[in-house]
């Protein structure tokens, strides 16, 4: 029933003639770990003012992507900060930066960049909730990957998570996307991909420490690593929100399962809004 109640919720607002518009903007942010500006799209809801503080949703591309596909991809995501009453910030992770900090390349600093320079630079220049409990982080592929991995690493930072179609287990793919030239390869540096893939790093949870979400269709590519890591945090006793469903790695599936995320993290910041 909770499934059936998120597919009748947008219609039923269209219907009701509920109409929602957000602000977008292209911001310049700046990274001193790696000496450079870094763009980034930050949407706001159409009523924002410093008046009140705002939850925050990260919203991480793929791989060859950057800081403006999910504006141009998503037509709803623009509504859905005025709908939500959210700000929405995506960030511009590079080619393949599989958001880490590199351990062989040290110009290669997109953890940093984003769980701590651009959070800090959101949470000076934007009235918000500069807590966990008002920011969740989600992306898709790559930045799949990078939002649960951000957020394991950093739960003092995010309190939810998602990730869509993510690259949950990286060690399938060492000759793919560039990882070896962020992590070495892996017959040479084989403790860096075991390291760094999110499905090994399930000892930095403990049950209810973080809102998560994670989503991928069954002609997906990475649909078994997605599976394996859904079956480890049974496992572990993790809770968390576990979708399949038709369809491959492609925005046809990621047009549906955003609308999914945001629910979900609009439920999260509400929830946490409670209990301060």
């Amino acid at each position: 029933m909770k499934h059936l109640k998120l597919l009748f919720f947008l219609p039923a607002l269209l219907l009701a003639g509920v109409c929602y518009a957000g602000k977008v903007d292209t911001v310049i942010t700046k990274s001193a770990a790696m000496n450079k500006t870094i763009k980034a799209v930050v949407i706001t809801p159409d009523n924002y003012s410093d008046k009140k503080a705002y939850p925050v949703f990260y919203l991480l591309h793929g791989f060859g992507g950057n800081y403006s596909d999910w504006v141009t991809r998503t037509p709803q995501l623009a509504k859905a900060a005025d709908q939500y009453g959210m700000i929405i910030v995506c960030p511009d992770g590079g080619v393949g930066s599989w958001y880490l900090d590199s351990p062989v390349d040290p110009s290669w600093k997109y953890e940093t960049y984003v769980a701590k320079e651009l959070v800090s630079w959101v949470d000076k220049n934007y009235k918000t909730v500069a807590s966990r409990s008002g920011r969740a982080i989600a992306g898709l592929s790559m930045g799949g990957h990078g939002a649960l991995y951000l957020a394991f690493r950093h739960q003092d930072v995010f309190g939810a998570a998602g990730s869509l179609s993510g690259g949950v287990d990286i060690r399938p793919f060492p000759l793919n996307w560039q990882l070896s030239q962020r992590l070495g390869s892996y017959t040479s540096a084989p403790e860096n991909w075991e390291k760094n893939t999110v499905i090994n790093m399930l000892n930095l949870l403990t049950p209810n420490a973080l809102s998560l979400i994670i989503d991928c269709g069954t002609g997906d590519f990475f649909y078994q690593v997605n599976e394996n890591l859904h079956a480890k945090l049974l496992e572990r006793n993790i809770p968390h929100d576990y979708i399949t469903r038709p369809g491959v790695h492609n925005w046809d599936y990621w047009i549906n399962s955003i609308d999914f995320q945001l629910l979900f993290m609009d439920k999260f910041f509400k929830k946490s809004a409670k209990q301060q």
